[in-house]
């Protein structure tokens, strides 16, 4: 807290501008007035950015996969090459595929979306897949001795049954997603990635910004996990039942 002193001899007023507190001095485990001074302009910010990052990828992820997952559901000819092709993405370094997309998208968000997308591909598409092929033939065959069309069977009956494979689908995802986005602070100033380096980098390792970015993604994957296990019961309470 900045206080004053009046220099001796009465001279002019000097500003104090206060010291380090002992944990900062000795570089603690956990400084509880660092985390209060930077909470503002430090973690929150990379906070909210990892949250949009994780976001936007998959949610553009889910949209795709689902995109493809219908192709293969629909035309088992297109199965296999789509779960290789998804396979083949998910193989390539985080760090190997950012080098890649940066001649053609450039050092911005964008290269770093398109890598967190790529990845939820793998996982989405064949979680979709395995959902939908996993309800039974009884079922499809009282479906269509009822009557329902091709669509409304799948509207109605696949994609339903379908639903618990999906959001646990979902759920690895946005975990991985979470914890992939760190990567990102190797390219961008953005995510809890970038306090993180930034600590490992100083001369004594920073241990406090450390364990509080680190945290921090730890819980956010924490949260989000127990949020869409909450909308996954929520949308399936048959499964719950049963």
């Amino acid at each position: 807290m900045t206080g004053w002193r009046v220099a001796g001899g009465g001279g002019p007023v000097i500003p104090n501008f206060g010291h380090p507190s002992a944990c900062l001095e000795h570089n603690g485990w956990f400084c509880t007035d660092w985390l209060t001074k930077h909470w503002g302009d430090t973690l929150q910010p990379a906070l909210i950015q990892h949250i949009q990052l994780t976001l936007i990828a998959v949610g553009i992820g889910f949209g795709i996969s689902f995109l493809l997952a219908l192709v293969g559901f629909r035309w088992r000819l297109f199965e296999g090459p789509i779960g290789g092709f998804t396979d083949f993405l998910y193989a390539i370094p985080s760090l190997a595929l950012f080098q890649l997309l940066v001649p053609l998208t450039g050092v911005t968000v964008t290269t770093v979306e398109i890598a967190l997308t790529s990845y939820t591909l793998f996982i989405l598409y064949r979680t979709m897949i395995a959902g939908l092929r996993a309800v039974p033939e009884e079922v499809l065959e009282s479906a269509r001795g009822m009557g329902l069309t091709r669509i409304q069977t799948f509207i109605r009956v696949e994609l339903p049954l379908a639903t618990p494979a999906i959001l646990a689908g979902l759920r690895i995802a946005t975990v991985a997603t979470i914890s992939i986005a760190t990567v990102a602070a190797f390219l961008i100033q953005d995510g809890l990635g970038v306090p993180i380096f930034d600590a490992i980098e100083t001369p004594d390792l920073f241990k406090t910004k450390l364990l509080a970015a680190s945290g921090l993604a730890i819980l956010l994957a924490l949260v989000a996990d127990a949020l869409l296990a909450f909308v996954q019961r929520a949308l399936t309470p048959w499964s719950r039942l049963r």
